[in-house]
């Protein structure tokens, strides 16, 4: 994290764009409890958008649908979504759904279909670990979706989700392969968000010897993770994005995701000293 408040996210994401990057702004937090909180995310993600309009930065913006409410009222959730929605296609931006742990998925991916009706630029992201992703993504497909495909980092039983990490990179890349092939025929906007370079190699070819061109799909890594191969990458004609998260809610998250998964501690232990 570049900082707590929006105004360190901008700045950062301002020098990341002068390398050729773009942006993803996401503030984190999660699980409202009150609607007045949910409206405060809402409006806080509106004046984003003007700000990145005002400092013309490659920028979208990615919220998770239980910081605008969705515990509280899905009807509600839904109407900040599509204000957000509609403000960023009025900023010459786009809004991303996060995807949160498997309790969430139908809803989330509920609301992504009422909103891509409308608001075609919206994206959401897909975990890879989760058995039931390939049945989702066959499901969003007449959509023509624009899918962040991530593997996934929240604590599920086996029974959802891949323990190992070889069946989720095998899943990963089965469903790359297919956004991929959605890529070429424009029936899908394709997405990877990992740090996998090994994996991103081996998508990369797949693109090559299909036929699909650099401009078809991007790759998003997080802000101050392996920076030198995301401007590798950048070099080598890729479309990369970073997500660039902030807030006050940061030690919350962290000790979650830690907590959740230890195989998080190794991947930040490494992504310090590689």
């Amino acid at each position: 994290m570049p900082g707590e408040h929006a105004d360190d996210a901008i700045e950062a994401g301002a020098a990341i764009a002068a390398s050729g990057r773009g942006l993803i702004f996401t503030q984190l937090g999660e699980a409202i409890a009150s609607a007045e909180a949910a409206v405060a995310v809402r409006d806080h993600y509106l004046r984003l958008f003007d700000q990145i309009r005002a400092r013309r930065l490659p920028a979208q913006v990615s919220v998770k649908p239980t910081q605008l409410g969705l515990d509280l009222s899905f009807a509600e959730c839904e109407r900040h979504l599509v204000a957000l929605a509609a403000k960023a296609e009025e900023t010459g931006s786009a809004l991303w759904l996060d995807m949160e742990d498997s309790s969430y998925v139908d809803r989330t991916l509920e609301l992504y279909v009422a909103l891509k009706r409308n608001h075609p630029s919206s994206g959401i992201a897909l975990q890879a670990y989760l058995h039931r992703t390939p049945e989702d993504f066959a499901r969003l497909i007449p959509l023509k979706p624009v899918i962040r495909l991530v593997k996934g980092a929240y604590d599920e039983p086996r029974e959802v989700a891949f323990e190992k990490k070889s069946d989720t990179d095998r899943a990963y890349f089965s469903l790359a392969s297919q956004m991929l092939d959605g890529a070429r025929t424009d029936i899908c906007s394709a997405v990877f968000g990992t740090h996998d370079l090994a994996l991103i190699a081996r998508i990369a070819e797949r693109a090559r010897a299909s036929g699909v061109g650099k401009d078809k799909y991007q790759i998003h890594m997080l802000y101050g993770i392996r920076d030198s191969a995301q401007r590798r990458l950048v070099a080598e004609g890729h479309i990369v994005k970073t997500l660039v998260s902030y807030g006050a809610a940061w030690y919350r998250w962290y000790m979650r995701r830690l907590a959740e998964r230890p195989a998080n501690v190794l991947f930040v232990l490494k992504s310090l000293f590689a």
